[in-house]
């Protein structure tokens, strides 16, 4: 809840004009209490979880053949009663794991400094934080999951649960055993506890998080998206290997790929991906041969 009154009292609080944004924020979160300002980021990650998956589950569900030659394992189709048992049991794991978590966190978030008054932050210092969040909770998400692989009574038990799609769908994003989902909490909420920031940064970094885990398991590896650009960035094609060979040693990262470079646990990946370099020339050249007579 803002401390003002209207919007002159905040143009003579910050010493200029409000911006745009900041009038629409006023407006909008003025006489709204900070505890139900913070609840807009759950809200924000169940809808993005539930509408982001939506277009290629369903695309793929009506046999859409444009699809096929950027699907990573064309041969595999995961029934629809699956795909709507795994949407029903992550929204329970997020309504009665996430959801708790969340709203348990906000006395921490709010010591640690998260704040939801003006002046609102600029595109810099927003920027700035996000690149922060994405790398402590890329390092520490890494470290996590290689653990679960590594101990047997972890992966048998917890981490498991999450490698029953071998050809994982936007929905198996947050598809996890329930102890999983809360451990992996840690690393995303650190970043915003070791650098605070505006409550609408920490939303953006949440639906910025969760689009990411669609996006590279949604099982599709389109060549034009702009994640492309993103330096050391994993993407579907990179995860969807970690599946692939099931109980594997390799590609722990959830963003980035350096940890897994620096700490070796690559080489499977990078083995296949020049192995099948290698295939591709020969591939090509029976394919002609073949077709010359």
């Amino acid at each position: 809840m803002l401390p003002f009154r209207n919007l002159e009292e905040v143009a003579a609080s910050l010493g200029r004009p409000l911006t745009p944004a900041e009038t629409l924020w006023f407006r909008y979160s003025a006489t709204m209490p900070d505890f139900q300002i913070y609840t807009h980021s759950f809200f924000l990650l169940l809808c993005l979880f539930s509408l982001g998956p939506l277009p290629l589950v369903l695309m793929e569900a009506m046999g859409v053949s444009v699809l096929c030659r950027f699907k990573i394992q064309p041969n595999v189709r995961v029934p629809f009663s699956s795909v709507v048992q795994c949407y029903r049991d992550v929204v329970a794991v997020l309504l009665l794991v996430v959801a708790p978590l969340q709203l348990t966190s906000y006395p921490l978030l709010k010591w640690s400094g998260i704040r939801t008054g003006l002046p609102l932050p600029s595109l810099w210092e927003t920027g700035a934080q996000l690149v922060v969040y994405f790398l402590v909770e890329d390092y520490g998400n890494y470290w996590i999951h290689r653990w679960m692989h590594y101990w047997p009574w972890a992966y048998d038990k917890i981490h498991r649960v999450h490698h029953e799609f071998t050809a994982p769908l936007g929905f198996s994003a947050s598809y996890a055993h329930w102890a999983e989902v809360l451990v992996l909490g840690l690393p995303t909420i650190a970043g915003p506890v070791i650098v605070p920031c505006h409550v609408l940064t920490l939303c953006a970094w949440i639906a910025l998080r969760q689009m990411e885990a669609i996006e590279t398991h949604s099982g599709y590896d389109f060549p034009g998206s702009p994640t492309k650009l993103i330096p050391f960035y994993g993407g579907a094609e990179y995860h969807d290997y970690h599946h692939f060979v099931g109980k594997s040693q390799s590609n722990f990262a959830s963003v980035f790929t350096y940890c897994d470079y620096i700490y070796g646990t690559d080489k499977g990946y990078r083995y296949q991906k020049a192995s099948l370099a290698k295939l591709r020339p020969l591939n090509s050249s029976v394919y002609k041969a073949v077709h010359s007579y």
